[in-house]
């Protein structure tokens, strides 16, 4: 035992350290059975925080409440759940599921689906309309592991087109993230590659889990599982064209989605693995020292 002690206060001094030096706040438990939350995004229409889960889940949607309380389930009909990775809106407040996970850069059924802000009160619901897309670069499935480019797990809609950020899984991972343009209109579309972002650090730490835009369509936020990276002041729909503020969260966890609440406030989500996670944490910019506008 007296080997055994000073371990399990140092462990515990370590958590603590890494909780006091987090500039994230934890707000509430997400519900038990969302298990594997890959997107939420918030909506002045209902209030309510809407989340899906990714592949192996059910075809749904749920709205929490401020507590994180499920108070709505809609079922989307019509769909299968191959691989949902994050969900967005429009400036409308319709929502957007996006059906791009895609691991092994295998997948040729690539989708996104329209659900409207006005059946958002319903049990179940058929998308509005599907757009499917393809990436032009892509010509081989799956590519070469040098190659691996082509799953993403964040997006934003911005003036009618979708914004996909790439999640690279590729050997010998650089931290290259490409930003593609999806039209948001019904329909088969090739996707153009608009750029591209070197985030620094390792795959655990760099690879990107899903993105927002701020209401006033000022700031792009990208998240890792423990950072985030925001792009403003742009003046074109190449978001990686501007300046970037890198901000380490000073938390790891398996942080799958963020939101904009308003234009200063995110909430970050993760998923719960081995005990750890499972929550909705806040993060206010105008808290940190950097130029928000």
């Amino acid at each position: 035992m007296k080997k055994i002690l000073p371990i399990l206060f140092l462990s515990s001094l370590f958590v603590f350290c890494q909780r006091e030096s987090s500039i994230i706040t934890e707000l509430y438990n997400l519900p038990k059975q969302l298990k594997e939350v890959s997107g939420i995004v918030f909506t002045e229409n209902s209030r309510l925080i809407w989340t899906l889960e990714d592949s192996g889940n059910a075809n749904k949607i749920y709205g929490l409440d401020s507590e994180g309380i499920i108070i709505k389930t809609i079922t989307i009909s019509e769909t299968a759940n191959t691989d949902w990775e994050d969900i967005t809106k429009d400036s409308q407040d319709n929502l957007y599921i996006g059906d791009f996970g895609n691991n092994d850069n295998e997948r040729r059924d690539l989708a996104i689906y329209k659900i409207a802000k006005d059946s958002l009160q319903k049990e179940s619901v058929i998308p509005s309309y599907k757009i499917s897309f393809a990436y032009p670069e892509q010509t081989e499935f799956p590519p070469k592991k040098t190659k691996l480019f082509y799953d993403v797990e964040a997006f934003v809609e911005y003036k009618n087109n979708f914004y996909l950020f790439t999640k690279n899984r590729s050997k010998g991972f650089d931290g290259t993230t490409l930003l593609y343009k999806v039209p948001n209109k019904a329909g088969s579309h090739q996707a153009e590659l608009l750029g591209e972002f070197k985030a620094e650090g390792d795959f655990q730490n760099a690879a990107i889990t899903s993105a927002a835009i701020s209401p006033d369509g000022k700031k792009v936020v990208l998240l890792s599982h423990s950072k985030i990276w925001i792009f403003q002041n742009f003046t074109s729909d190449n978001f990686f064209s501007v300046s970037v503020n890198s901000i380490e969260l000073h938390h790891f966890s398996q942080k799958e989605a963020i939101c904009f609440i308003d234009k200063t406030t995110l909430l970050i989500a993760d998923e719960k693995t081995k005990k750890i996670g499972g929550f909705v944490y806040q993060l206010d910019l105008s808290t940190l020292n950097l130029i928000v506008n």
